[in-house]
């Protein structure tokens, strides 16, 4: 198991919009999983990837007059379920169609749509404000026999819902192996044999060019760094959504995209979180 670093953030003055400033400064710095409270934030990243540093380059990019103060400790590898249990995760209803919960949880209300996450350190329980906005894009999208790519997969939430919705080919992709292995336990759990697992990054779309649709909940910059690789996966007239940036950053984004060929449909927003869906209307990302 992989050891954490644990950092308690606490924030003065804190309110929520400042927790999530915090989470997204933190999140570009390779930070995983977030805990937010009326104080300040709690925060995980892998150990190997923390060093003081980040607190500082964290605190003078910080927008708001607030005093931050910092604490780490090292977390060695143990029962994320549990600690998820104990601290944050709880089931959660989208929309009531889709309720997300654990394999450890039995006060469960009924939904169309059942996932099982066991979140182990992975993200994406539904809870944040950019996978719920997916969530809630994929219940609205007629996904029957569709190709589905799910790139940052996380614990597979994604990618299994999509499956659930009648997508018959369906790949999710991981960078992180730990959290690629909680991907595969999740998608065994939940009973779909269609969905495909690929450990690594955007390279592993290479010979993919006619999905219908393709998800990505990363951050910013990651997203517009790969975003050729992305429109060259998607067959003429796919559609794209893309979560993990602020509403701010949607006109950092959106450029990008239309130099590729992908033309703006909807911007959906929760919490200032944003989430952008967009169609395929041109060949640029092949030139």
């Amino acid at each position: 198991m992989n050891d954490y670093v644990e950092v308690r953030y606490n924030l003065e003055p804190c309110d929520e919009t400042m927790t999530d400033v915090l989470a997204a400064l933190l999140a570009e710095e390779g930070f995983e999983s977030f805990v937010p409270d009326d104080n300040g934030l709690t925060a995980y990243v892998k150990s190997e990837l923390y060093t003081p540093e980040i607190n500082r380059r964290v605190v003078e990019a910080f927008p708001f007059d607030s005093v931050i103060t910092a604490d780490a400790t090292t977390i060695e590898g143990q029962d994320w379920n549990a600690e998820w249990e104990k601290h944050y995760f709880r089931p959660i209803v989208v929309d009531d169609k889709c309720v997300i919960h654990s394999s450890f949880h039995t006060d469960i209300p009924e939904c169309p749509y059942d996932i099982v996450i066991d979140p182990k350190m992975a993200f994406g329980t539904g809870h944040h404000s950019t996978t719920s906005l997916i969530l809630r894009q994929l219940l609205s999208l007629d996904l029957k026999g569709r190709k589905v790519v799910d790139v940052g997969t996380g614990t597979g939430i994604l990618a299994i819902l999509a499956a659930m919705r009648g997508a018959t080919d369906v790949t999710g992709i991981e960078i992180d192996p730990f959290a690629f292995e909680n991907a595969v336990e999740n998608v065994r759990t939940n009973g779909h044999p269609e969905i495909t697992m690929k450990l690594g990054d955007a390279s592993c779309l290479e010979g993919i060019t006619d999905a219908d649709l393709l998800l990505a909940n990363i951050n910013r910059n990651v997203i517009t760094a790969d975003l050729p690789a992305y429109v060259r996966a998607v067959r003429m007239g796919g559609t794209v959504i893309l979560s993990g940036f602020y509403i701010e950053d949607v006109e950092v984004v959106r450029p990008v995209a239309e130099s590729l060929g992908l033309a703006l449909c909807e911007v959906t927003e929760d919490n200032r979180w944003a989430c952008m869906k967009l169609e395929k209307n041109s060949d640029e990302a092949s030139h």
